[in-house]
């Protein structure tokens, strides 16, 4: 067993390594390294972090780390070592064909895309003019991986879609202070920005900002001065990267107060075209947000007729497998007895422990009351109900959907 205290842990952000002799066990990011590493050694490990976890911590022998200027740079850091090294406790029970990847397309005007390993080949194939000239990953957080590109793309804009009928310039131009492509010079700064994402994707940023500074003086001394206020711009937004967007999930022991309710609900019309929803509330004091940028949905695979709780048992037990996701403090399921032993059940199988309540509806499916845990239903009724509003809104829209491609597809055949 590891004995913490001998160790001087930063308190500075970056990338940390459980190990077993010279095994990398498990990387991790984080905004504090000292907050987050200590986390690792508290008595309630299992329940935040799961029994996986908890196993690795008790085969590591030793911890490094790697400090980085900011979390962006830490996020970036641990795809490159997770590439480099494969940790079993990175990997094992999860495929790396979900993991998301940013793609650098090999074009006269480059695209910087989010692509899954298993679509990065259909892209190839589907746009035969289109080559990769860069991949980097996997990131395992695809809603932080959306914040890095949003503040890269602050800095240095890009375009974002591949389509075999447009480059998506109108949009592109509406991104505050993109060059014109349609200029020699605006192409010129265009394919300078490709450049530095993907040097800085290559965790090579000083020496970004030094070239970056010597196009600042030659565009002065030329005395091309609006270029050489916007490539000081770059430099100022490199040197003070505002990553706060991403210190919430990258490190909850931030947020110890932040609790976290998931809703679950099911939807279909006499069991075709089934699927579930996941959404996610987020309850700080007397505040509390939907977080629908953490919503889920699912097709269900092995579900058949109108089983519901069956159905409810899939969603669960796939969402459960994505260790990566953070544990939620209370579970919120749309039913009664049936879903909350489904859920506890599921569970129970994992070793996790999390306090469940069911939302019960009435004939015209309105809440006339909520089972389960009595201390949460009192304290978080609120939270509950608005959590298991958006779960249903959120099923019955992705199965109308569905819905609506079937009839399409069957209507062509």
């Amino acid at each position: 067993m590891i004995n913490i205290k001998k160790y001087k842990i930063p308190n500075h952000p970056g990338v940390y390594f459980f190990k077993k002799g010279n095994e990398v066990l498990y990387i991790g990011k984080a905004t504090s390294l000292k907050n987050r590493i200590k986390s690792y050694f508290s008595n309630d490990l299992k329940e935040k972090r799961g029994p996986f976890i908890e196993e690795m911590i008790s085969k590591a022998t030793s911890i490094d780390w790697e400090k980085t200027e900011t979390v962006l740079e830490a996020l970036i850091l641990e795809a490159k070592l997770i590439k480099k090294h494969f940790p079993k406790y990175n990997t094992e029970g999860k495929s790396d064909k979900s993991w998301n990847y940013v793609c650098i397309t090999k074009e006269k005007i480059p695209k910087v895309l989010i692509v899954r390993e298993k679509q990065i080949n259909f892209l190839e194939s589907r746009f035969l003019d289109v080559k990769l000239q860069a991949i980097f990953g996997p990131f395992t957080n695809s809603n932080q991986l959306k914040e890095v590109l949003k503040i890269i793309r602050r800095i240095f804009p890009y375009m974002d879609k591949v389509s075999s009928k447009s480059m998506n310039y109108s949009f592109y131009r509406q991104t505050e202070l993109a060059p014109d492509i349609l200029t020699k010079e605006g192409k010129r700064i265009y394919l300078l920005n490709i450049k530095n994402i993907r040097s800085l994707f290559q965790g090579k940023k000083k020496m970004i900002l030094r070239n970056i500074k010597k196009e600042m003086f030659l565009s002065a001394k030329n005395k091309e001065f609006e270029l050489a206020g916007e490539y000081k711009r770059q430099y100022f937004a490199l040197k003070h990267i505002n990553d706060i967007a991403l210190l919430k999930n990258n490190d909850s022991s931030l947020y110890s107060g932040l609790f976290r309710i998931e809703a679950y609900d099911v939807a279909h019309l006499g069991g075709k075209d089934m699927v579930g929803a996941m959404t996610v509330v987020e309850s700080l004091g007397n505040t509390s947000v939907v977080v629908k940028n953490e919503y889920k949905k699912f097709k269900i695979r092995t579900r058949t007729g109108a089983d519901d709780t069956g159905a409810l048992m899939e969603v669960l037990e796939r969402r459960f497998t994505h260790r990566e996701w953070r544990y939620p403090n209370l579970l919120v399921v749309d039913g009664s007895t049936p879903q909350i032993n489904v859920a506890k059940r599921v569970l129970r199988k994992i070793k996790i422990t999390i306090p469940i309540v069911s939302v019960v509806k009435d004939d015209r499916h309105k809440p006339k009351g909520i089972e389960g845990d009595r201390k949460y239903a009192r304290k978080y009724e609120s939270e509950i109900l608005l959590a298991n509003n958006e779960a249903h809104r959120f099923a019955i829209t992705f199965h109308k959907n569905l819905r609506r491609k079937s009839f399409l597809k069957n209507k062509k055949i």
